[in-house]
């Protein structure tokens, strides 16, 4: 079943494709040569995961950017992100690597099941983590919310040691996981 990619802020969109024409910002060497033909595909809203604060408190998350992909002649080569700031959308970076490709895996399955969902990106900065969060309420703000227990994550590659990357966990098993991690390190009390 399709995701349900919700609309993209104009300013985001903006700040991005004023980045890509612009021959002085830096873009990752394999992406230089091909300036033109990049494509914004994909966007995703990028949510912060707060800072634990205690193993049995509910993880809050917020609003921190929005993430495309770049496409070129329908591959995945990589992304750019714009950030939320206190005067609007400001473009932020572009980047190569892993995390890009599995994010391209990663779309790709939540695609093939049958439940629909709104595609996010949660990212929990602490571990340096990123997973796909397939939103159970497809029709929902996507500037708004926290993972709920019905929620899918799908960890990108690379993952934390002892986290399964590009396999989907109810929000409700891993995010214990992933607040147990971050108890041992004085993140959490």
């Amino acid at each position: 079943m399709p995701l349900n990619v919700p609309p993209v802020p104009a300013g985001a969109e903006a700040s991005v494709l004023d980045a890509l024409r612009e021959p002085t910002v830096w873009l990752p060497l394999p992406l230089q040569r091909h300036r033109e033909s990049l494509r914004l595909v994909c966007p995703l809203p990028v949510h912060e995961l707060a800072p634990v604060t205690g193993l049995t408190v509910p993880p809050r998350s917020r609003l921190a950017g929005w993430r495309f992909l770049l496409d070129r002649d329908g591959v995945t080569v990589g992304g750019a992100q714009t950030d939320l700031t206190a005067s609007g959308w400001e473009f932020s970076h572009f980047s190569a690597g892993p995390f890009i490709a599995s994010t391209a895996r990663a779309v790709a399955l939540a695609e093939s099941m049958a439940t629909p969902f709104q595609p996010r990106l949660l990212s929990v900065p602490e571990l340096y983590m990123v997973t796909l969060w397939l939103h159970a309420d497809p029709a929902a703000d996507p500037a708004s919310g926290s993972p709920e227990p019905q929620d899918l994550l799908v960890p990108l590659a690379p993952a934390p040691p002892g986290i399964a990357a590009e396999r989907p966990a109810r929000t409700d098993a891993l995010l214990p996981l992933v607040t147990s991690r971050l108890a041992p390190l004085g993140l959490a009390s």
